[in-house]
């Protein structure tokens, strides 16, 4: 198999990887509600990435990030976030008072979109190369935040004490602002370090392919 061909494969198993395991968790999730909220933008984004695949493929940066992403939110639904075991793991380690899950999913709430926000301004709109670009990105990110917490405050109006699995706050009065604190410095960090690299595929993407051997140009 050719890297290239291997490149072409990689978002089919990216996408064949994140539907087993959303419907895994989806078996026997520890409350349901909590599930369906968790992971409805990955039973969302699945379907709509199929359809706009051919206009708008996605970098294989990206796509790998929007996999983790994906995987990151089944596993808080499936278990919740306040019981997932990696995150008893981290609050052992690191002598925390509450399982920290919650903050890493909030950290690659910022850290993936950030990557997904720039893709798209960069492919649509003029920010290519501008200064603007990486500040609205990161601008796009907090709120994206900011309207998911709004998400959960309404959430929790509607479905009550149902909620609090899906709400994760622990007994932590503060944990609206630490959730977007966390958006944010992902976001940050990931344009910090991986704008370069991004900016390679990008290049990728946009350079037009080979034209294919053995036609008359290939013979003369």
């Amino acid at each position: 198999m050719t890297p290239a061909s291997a490149t072409r494969r990689l978002p089919l198993v990216l996408a064949a990887v994140v539907l087993l395991a959303l419907v895994v968790s989806g078996l026997r999730p520890y409350d349901r509600l909590t599930w369906i909220l968790e992971t409805f933008w990955v039973i969302g984004a699945l379907p709509l990435l199929v359809v706009l695949w051919r206009r708008f493929p996605l970098t294989t940066l990206l796509c790998c990030l929007l996999a983790v992403h994906a995987l990151v939110l089944i596993v808080g639904g499936h278990y919740t976030y306040a019981r997932v075991p990696f995150g008893h793991w981290l609050q052992d380690v690191l002598a925390l008072s509450r399982n920290p899950y919650d903050r890493v999913g909030h950290l690659v709430q910022g850290f993936v979109p950030a990557i997904l926000v720039r893709e798209v301004l960069v492919r649509t709109s003029p920010l290519r190369g501008s200064a603007w670009l990486a500040p609205l990105t990161v601008c796009v990110c907090l709120a994206f935040s900011t309207f998911f917490e709004l998400l959960e405050w309404w959430s929790a109006l509607a479905a009550g004490e149902a909620a609090d699995a899906f709400l994760a706050v622990q007994g932590d009065q503060w944990d609206t602002q630490w959730d977007m604190a966390c958006a944010l410095i992902g976001a940050v960090a990931s344009l910090l370090l991986l704008t370069r690299l991004h900016d390679r595929q990008l290049a990728r993407l946009r350079r037009p392919a080979a034209p294919a051997s053995g036609g008359r140009a290939g013979r003369l």
